[in-house]
């Protein structure tokens, strides 16, 4: 039952890729390209995952997944982030957010990708 992943990334190829990815290992799984739009996917569908990319135009994706970590206290929360050197300040924000979340560089392997969602839900 476990199994709903939402995904945010405001490039549609790589939010597309994700949610194939997942869909292929038996996730349900939507991506959304504006944190609005991530939102009222979660609204509708209550996703177990939030896959979430750090850089955003309109606003941080650590912003949307503190709104989401607020109203979805179960929803789990892997955070991308394509450059290595914000690492080391995506962690610290994370650490201040109201839950652990997972974080990964991209591009990321599948695999490695999917045995961390696996994971985090496993624990949740």
């Amino acid at each position: 039952a476990m199994r709903r992943v939402l995904v945010f990334d405001d490039d549609r190829l790589v939010a597309d890729t994700l949610t194939l990815i997942f869909s292929k290992s038996g996730f349900e799984s939507g991506a959304a390209d504006s944190a609005g739009h991530a939102l009222e996917l979660a609204r509708e569908h209550e996703p177990n995952l939030l896959l979430c990319d750090v850089t955003m135009p309109d606003r941080g994706g650590l912003e949307l997944a503190n709104d989401i970590a607020r109203e979805f206290p179960d929803c789990r929360i892997i955070m991308l982030t394509a450059f290595y050197s914000n690492l080391k300040s995506v962690r610290e924000q994370a650490s201040k957010l109201a839950r652990p979340m997972g974080i990964l560089t991209k591009p990321c392997q599948p695999a490695e990708l999917l045995r961390e969602a696996t994971e985090m839900l496993a624990t949740a």
